[in-house]
């Protein structure tokens, strides 16, 4: 897969949104998409499989409400210790999605 050119911001951006993300609550790769303006989910998870090992991933699926198959018993797990529970290994995400508002990463 060919990754379109990322810049910080658009990484300091989903990091940010991924902070944002409160214990007990979800968020999709396509609403952090949205809310940074990029074009893709996938480009999320590129930035996140790179930049967010200090940050709590795991409040991060698909659309489907399905982890990702080699982060699933780990990230079911982390997810279950906040409240957030799985059906059939399937997150209801209408249940626990966090709305998400676009960060404003240069305001100082």
């Amino acid at each position: 897969m060919t990754v379109a050119t990322i810049t910080e911001e658009q990484v300091e951006a989903v990091r940010a949104l991924v902070a944002s993300v409160p214990p007990g609550m979800i968020t999709t790769y396509g609403d952090i998409a949205s809310a940074a303006g990029l074009s893709s989910a996938r480009t999320v998870g590129w930035i996140m499989r790179t930049d967010t090992s200090d940050l709590p991933w795991h409040r991060v699926i698909t659309a489907s409400g399905k982890p990702a198959p080699h982060l699933a018993a780990r990230q079911l797990a982390l997810l279950r210790a906040e409240g957030v529970l799985a059906h059939d290994g399937r997150v209801p995400v209408r249940e626990y999605r966090r709305t998400l508002r676009s960060p404003s990463v240069n305001s100082e």
